[in-house]
């Protein structure tokens, strides 16, 4: 697919509404460090350091689609309970309305928690009770859904197997969204796939359909069989099987097929990826996309998710610099306001945020080393750079050389630097409270003065890291060296 007919198709996106139905999971990450084994039993000891909260299950999809702009509508279940009142308040974050969530006093809230040491996962705990809705529970569930459906441009039905999609909400919401000729994507759960029987195209992966269709699908040649297959069986109008490492195969209304190869650089975590199908299946297809240009989207936002850790979720203009087009990244360059835009942003999206500050009055290789190592440390790299006023009180009346807004330029166009931040003061203790980082980083050479920030960071569970200077490279001694040049 031509990059720059899918851009402009991306910049002509409206803001369509998708209602997402389905199993409602708060995700819970606890991570900290391992020094030591328990003198109680032969396993590691973690001095938990953050506890972190995030949507998860069906709530993944809601994130993913807020992203991209989408208006969006949930039904789902939550239990009467302080897990639940927390993942109410977290759809709340994102702009949605929680009122669509069920609570059913049979069943508490589905939490999965995650500990977490460094970026290896030790142990994950499941708190639930998958038991399937019935009764008066179901009843309010599709009337939640009937309700919803008249205003919605696609349906997302979104199965992790926890009770909510039941064959008859499933029979419902199917029957209503064709009835509507709106989209109707499901994310199935299981081997029988007769219970989606209408819909426009599941997603499952090469595992999921193998399982389904009870046969092997690990040769690529058995695929397109396999998808056609599902389309026939299951009444579908179009057929996807995402391959992982292989991208994902779709066939089209008209019997067309074809492999579309994955885009990602570096696999990293796989976890929600499935979930970054589907929402830009659906939007795109809710926009009147062609299957073969919203799997060709979908397959960039999964390539670039799959390289961060945990459920993450991609953007408008991720997805554009993604698809390789030139000057359409985001502005680095940002003021206060801007620059916790962007930080909010990326805690939803589960990434790592390391700070580092300067003067960087005059790039030399030091600073790029120095700031490539930053950026080596977490998933994006906050820069906060000292204002004229303040490099003239550290540096003396002949600095800065270069005034703060073509120091701020130069830094933005460095492909490890993914926010650039002035700060007026001798330190940088307020730009560092207000991003809050996961990761402090100085040079070597602030060891024995101590680090400006280290306590704020180290109370918030985070951490500081002491970079490697490259020996001989400095602003001053490139100053020295012009002057002595010149006379």
């Amino acid at each position: 697919m031509p990059t720059r007919h899918l851009v402009e198709a991306l910049d002509r996106m409206g803001a369509p509404r998708v209602l997402v139905v389905g199993d409602l999971i708060l995700d819970r990450y606890v991570s900290g460090d391992v020094q030591r084994i328990s003198p109680e039993a032969p396993i590691a000891v973690l001095a938990a350091g953050r506890r972190e909260e995030r949507l998860g299950g069906a709530g993944n999809v809601v994130a993913n689609l807020r992203a991209m702009d989408a208006e969006v509508d949930v039904v789902g279940f939550v239990g009467d309970d302080g897990d639940g009142r927390a993942l109410r308040a977290l759809l709340s974050t994102f702009g949605v309305e929680a009122d669509g969530c069920v609570s059913d006093g049979l069943r508490p809230t589905t939490v999965k928690t995650r500990f977490v040491s460094g970026v290896q996962q030790m142990l994950r705990v499941d708190w639930e009770d998958a038991i399937q809705a019935s009764g008066d529970a179901e009843d309010r569930l599709l009337d939640v859904v009937r309700e919803r459906l008249v205003r919605a441009d696609a349906l997302v039905l979104s199965d992790y197997g926890k009770g909510v999609l039941t064959p008859r909400v499933l029979a419902e919401a199917i029957r209503l969204g064709r009835e509507r000729g709106i989209p109707v994507l499901v994310d199935p759960k299981g081997s029988d796939y007769s219970r989606y029987r209408g819909a426009t195209l599941l997603t499952p992966n090469r595992k999921e359909a193998e399982q389904a269709l009870g046969r092997s699908l690990h040769r690529l040649e058995d695929v397109p069989d396999g998808a056609e297959q599902l389309k026939r069986e299951v009444e579908l109008a179009c057929s996807i099987i995402t391959l992982g490492a292989d991208g994902i195969y779709y066939l089209d209304q008209e019997g067309a097929g074809a492999l579309v190869p994955t885009t990602a650089q570096a696999v990293f975590d796989v976890t929600g990826a499935g979930d970054t199908v589907i929402s830009h299946l659906t939007l795109a297809l809710a926009e009147g996309w062609k299957l073969a240009d919203a799997v060709a989207l979908a397959n960039t936002a999964a390539g670039i998710v799959v390289g961060r850790q945990g459920a993450a979720s991609v953007t408008r203009d991720e997805l554009r610099k993604g698809l390789g087009m030139r000057g359409a990244r985001p502005r680095k360059v940002q003021d206060e306001g801007g620059l916790d835009a962007m930080v909010t942003r990326w805690r939803q999206e589960g990434r790592r945020i390391v700070f580092t500050n300067g003067c960087f009055d005059v790039l030399h290789a030091g600073h790029v080393q120095y700031l490539r190592f930053a950026r080596s440390q977490g998933d994006v790299l906050v820069v906060g750079v000292n204002d004229d006023a303040s490099v003239e009180r550290l540096k003396g009346p002949t600095r800065p050389v270069n005034g703060l807004a073509d120091r701020m330029e130069v830094l933005s166009a460095l492909e490890m630097v993914d926010a650039v931040a002035p700060f007026a003061a001798d330190t940088p203790l307020e730009l560092i409270e207000r991003v809050t980082p996961d990761v402090l980083v100085k040079g070597e050479d602030w060891r024995e003065k101590g680090v400006v920030g280290r306590e704020w960071v180290e109370r918030h569970g985070g951490k500081v890291v002491l970079a490697p200077l490259l020996a001989g490279r400095s602003t001053t001694s490139t100053l020295e060296k012009l002057a002595r040049q010149a006379r």
